[in-house]
């Protein structure tokens, strides 16, 4: 891993499926190529990339592959939380062992009511075991999908024993004042702050926040990408304000279905579309109505076709 901090904008990177549900590496390779190109960090594995559908050998055969194909690994940061300790410590020792900027992880999230105790456990037998100073975490809290809470109390207590390894969080809770919060404890530390949604982004740069971690950059990076370099310009407002419209489109729909079903229609590429169960795909009514809705934003994906 580098041992530069983390800044800007990141995507929870789609996974690319075949019609047998097995991941495609080489859409995979030409989306992440794709974001890259539009300064859009790679983090992979993580909720909109089917990453808990995804099994650790199939997740190191496409950072394997993203490697192969010359990605630069600085920019990456890996989702490696799972509910299953040496699950977690060998996809974190494989993002080490990579040369990754950083690794996302969720807590253990099966077990619900556990104590501050086990979780403080759980992370730093990760920490532990990988026992490597170059491992930057950042840790995800997403209460509304894992129902785990990342709480401040825990966030203290690993900064306090791991002040290197703990580099920040990304807040998924969809509640401004907890971000707000986060940053007003952490930040002067050295913690860094990801939004969980682009709706936050303005609020959280304001704030001293390092950037947003975000499914819709997967389908709108561009504009997303300029509210980050502009965001101290007098048109930030009205950006965010944009941002949002477009935001808010795919939010009418199941997201992850929605933003393969808007790659499908932008690229061409039906094969798209295939989300790996439990989840389907958009009915064609549903994909009748992104198209017009997203046309309505005035919707763009340039360069849509190489993700074919």
């Amino acid at each position: 891993m580098t041992t530069a901090r983390l800044k800007g904008i990141f995507s929870p990177v789609l996974t690319p499926f075949n019609p047998d549900y097995t991941p495609d590496p080489v859409r995979y390779q030409r989306h992440c190529r794709w974001l890259l190109e539009q300064d859009v960090g790679l983090a992979i594995f993580g909720t909109n990339s089917e990453a808990n559908s995804l099994s650790v050998a199939e997740k190191r055969r496409l950072l394997g592959a993203l490697l192969e194909a010359g990605l630069p690994a600085a920019r990456m940061m890996p989702g490696t939380g799972a509910c299953a300790l040496p699950d977690a410590i060998e996809l974190t020792k494989a993002a080490v062992e990579a040369g990754c900027g950083g690794v996302l992880m969720l807590p253990p999230f099966y077990y619900k009511g556990v104590s501050e105790e086990g979780l403080y456990r759980a992370f730093a037998s990760v920490i532990d075991a990988v026992a490597d100073e170059r491992l930057r975490i950042y840790l995800y809290h997403i209460p509304p999908v894992s129902q785990v809470p990342i709480t401040r109390g825990l966030i203290a207590r690993l900064l306090k024993a791991y002040p290197r390894a703990i580099a920040g969080m990304k807040d998924s809770s969809g509640d401004w004042n907890n971000t707000r919060a986060m940053l007003e404890e952490f930040a002067p530390q050295g913690f860094d702050v990801f939004a969980g949604s682009e709706n936050f982004l303005l609020a959280n740069l304001r704030g001293g926040g390092a950037g947003c971690i975000t499914a819709t950059g997967n389908v709108n990076p561009g504009a997303i990408v300029q509210l980050y370099k502009t965001w101290q310009g007098s048109e930030a407002d009205a950006q965010q304000a944009r941002l949002d419209a477009t935001r808010a489109v795919f939010a009418q729909f199941p997201m992850i279905p929605a933003m393969k079903a808007a790659i499908a229609w932008k690229s061409g590429r039906d094969a798209w579309s295939t989300v790996r169960p439990p989840l389907v795909e958009l009915d064609e009514q549903q994909r009748q109505a992104l198209q017009t809705a997203l046309d309505k934003a005035g919707f763009a994906m340039p360069n849509a076709a190489s993700l074919a």
